[in-house]
């Protein structure tokens, strides 16, 4: 959740990205969505491609890929034209509205990567008063949802990781929405079925890590990129605070640290997942 022409804590928090990323000597970033406020872009040669993202993330490690998820903002716009900025900038990927990626790990076991679609799976987009509208029900579910299982079940990878914008989970502003909970009832079990080891998203402006009682998937909510807002706990929360800041992750055949970074560069979370 981070494009907003370099306003509220986006560039703190991309300068320290860019520490973090010389020091971690990254392999790419991931960006849950609502890449750029309020109504997403137009075309390739929108002014907040400049404005929001290729001027504010300048460290030069940060010019590794970006794979890039769709947020509810990013549909009041083109979507096809983000797509498309895959063809235009060397580091911007999004080949689909949805896709996977496979990494090799040092040890020769993989991870895999899959960038889910989450917006279609919203109810209430599906209103005619809504922004999103025509770019919504011009979205299959049933074929992302067969593809999303086929995918993680012909897998032999080692580490499953999947990428959406909404949250299953939440103890901020959309708590107790209609929506959140409509959310978790579709992907929670879908995830745990499939041995999803964690579950990166964004939409609320805070820092979030929940794993509810019973759960196979970890949730790790980082949409702080820009604005901040009131940040809460619910059943299953390991961390939650407002701080702008952004999650490190970092992968080994037998562990998946992680590590939440404010804009000042201070580590103010960390937790690990181990495999044997």
């Amino acid at each position: 959740d981070f494009g907003r022409h370099g306003q509220y804590h986006q560039k703190p928090v991309a300068e320290q990205m860019g520490a973090a990323a010389i020091t971690l000597d990254i392999d790419f970033t991931i960006s849950v969505g609502d890449n750029f406020y309020p109504n997403g872009i137009e075309s390739t040669q929108d002014p907040q491609l400049q404005n929001s993202f290729e001027d504010i993330y300048t460290n030069t490690k940060l010019y590794e890929n970006w794979y890039v998820a769709l947020g509810n903002h990013d549909y009041n716009g083109n979507i096809q034209a983000q797509i498309d900025y895959t063809k235009v900038c060397r580091r911007w990927q999004m080949p689909d509205t949805y896709y996977s990626e496979t990494f090799k790990l040092k040890d020769g076991s993989k991870l895999l990567m899959v960038v889910m679609d989450t917006n279609p799976f919203i109810d209430g987009y599906y209103k005619k008063d809504n922004d999103m509208y025509e770019n919504i029900i011009k979205q299959d579910t049933t074929a992302q949802r067969k593809w999303l299982a086929e995918t993680l079940e012909k897998t032999d990878a080692k580490w499953k990781i999947v990428v959406g914008h909404h949250p299953l989970y939440s103890g901020g502003k959309r708590k107790n929405s209609d929506d959140t909970k409509a959310f978790e009832k579709k992907f929670a079990s879908f995830f745990d079925k499939y041995k999803v080891d964690a579950y990166l998203c964004g939409h609320e402006h805070d820092l979030q890590v929940v794993k509810p009682k019973g759960r196979y998937t970890t949730q790790f909510l980082s949409g702080a990129g820009s604005e901040v807002r009131p940040s809460g706990e619910r059943e299953g929360t390991l961390f939650a605070d407002n701080q702008a800041g952004f999650m490190c992750f970092s992968v080994t055949g037998k562990k998946l640290l992680v590590q939440l970074v404010n804009e000042h560069g201070d580590i103010i979370y960390t937790t690990e997942m181990n495999k044997k």
